[in-house]
């Protein structure tokens, strides 16, 4: 049960012919280059590089991005189908890594001066480069205003120290949205540099071994007295950390989006799989408990995208959502979870079988309540908004 291209009352809502052009063309994509072979870069632990340049030169990369820049500009939702479409790879950790730019390139699209434009966005819209962010570290995971890497300037450049951990796209990156702290403690302290894979001193760990999101290859980074040019520095030096809660919205919306087709696709392989097994002389879908689940994961599916969907709509009129894209974000995870523990139940051991879709989608779904802040954060930030 496909999604579909633009058709019906609800799409008409958020989606128009551009969309529907933009949806057609990466679902082919997926089809023809991606689907043949994502079992095989699922246990390689990564995909061909070749696959950012081909993204880059059909403009996928550049969907959300300013047309001086080389990208091509729309709206939120022109992200959200680029988005939904890699993600009917059945693999997040290759949508994840293909689009890991879309939160290593807005700090620079947002605060960059026209030099690292060039140096830093344009080459990676074209698939020339590939861009990580850098924000997590093993000290302290959510705690992002007690970051410890450190960046000391001396004269035109920084030295930088200390280590980012669970990095998507952090083995092959070229290069490295980083944050740092150049200030005293706390908040106000941290900054942001672009710091580029042949520094000396920047070493990047072996391939993480994850329990999900395989094709993705993530990676603790080391930094031993890198030196990075001062014309580095994104944006004002000490105002790093309002700059990555200005990502953070957007982040969380597109985990959003990422568990709902998570859970969508989920369910899609039980319909099938309800349509097709035979079971004690008649098909699965004739037993009313099958009946019934299938019922209810597809109402939490429909009710988290639309819920996602108006969120984002008030996003893209330029209203803030802090708030609400917290809520839609752990709503989203939590239906995931159920809906993939589900399609594991109704597919009995097929669904625990490597190479089944189900299998993966299960433990893909587990870091989408971890990343780009936890449930407990998402919390937090909700019940400081409402109290």
């Amino acid at each position: 049960m496909d999604m579909p291209l633009g058709d019906g009352v609800a799409y008409q809502q958020y989606f128009g012919i551009e969309h529907s052009m933009l949806r057609k063309a990466v679902r082919d994509l997926v089809r023809k280059e991606i689907l043949p072979h994502i079992n095989d870069w699922e246990e390689a632990g990564e995909f061909p590089l070749s696959l950012y340049e081909q993204a880059g030169k059909l403009g996928f990369l550049g969907v959300g991005y300013p047309e001086d820049m080389g990208g091509t500009p729309g709206d939120v939702f022109l992200t959200i189908v680029l988005n939904e479409e890699l993600m009917r790879s059945g693999s997040g950790g290759l949508a994840a890594s293909l689009g890991s730019h879309s939160i290593a390139l807005p700090p620079i699209v947002r605060k960059g001066t026209k030099e690292q434009i060039e140096r830093f966005v344009k080459p990676v819209l074209q698939g020339k480069r590939v861009a990580a962010l850098g924000v997590t570290e093993p000290s302290g995971g959510s705690d992002v205003a007690n970051l410890k890497t450190t960046a000391v300037r001396h004269g035109d450049h920084y030295v930088v120290n200390g280590s980012k951990t669970f990095i998507t796209s952090g083995v092959r990156a070229d290069q490295l949205t980083c944050a740092v702290r150049t200030g005293g403690d706390g908040a106000h302290g941290i900054s942001f540099l672009v710091i580029e894979r042949d520094t000396p001193g920047y070493k990047t760990s072996d391939k993480l071994k994850k329990t999900g999101w395989w094709a993705s290859d993530t990676a603790e980074i080391y930094f031993d007295d890198c030196k990075v040019p001062v014309e580095n520095l994104i944006g004002e030096e000490n105002k790093g950390f309002y700059i990555i809660m200005e990502n953070f919205q957007m982040e969380r919306l597109q985990l959003s989006v990422m568990a709902n087709m998570t859970a969508q696709l989920a369910y899609e392989e039980s319909l099938l799989y309800a349509r097709q097994r035979d079971a004690f002389g008649k098909k699965l879908k004739g037993f009313q408990v099958i009946r019934h689940k299938l019922a209810e994961m597809a109402t939490l599916v429909e009710v988290s995208r639309e819920f996602t969907y108006r969120v984002a709509a008030k996003i893209n009129a330029g209203e803030n959502q802090v708030k609400e894209v917290s809520m839609a974000k752990n709503f989203a995870c939590s239906v995931s979870d159920k809906v993939t523990y589900d399609a594991v139940q109704i597919l009995g051991g097929y669904g625990y079988m490597r190479g089944s879709m189900v299998e993966r989608l299960y433990r893909d779904n587990r870091i989408l309540s971890i990343g780009g802040g936890t449930t407990e954060i998402m919390r937090e930030i909700i019940s400081a908004h409402i109290l």
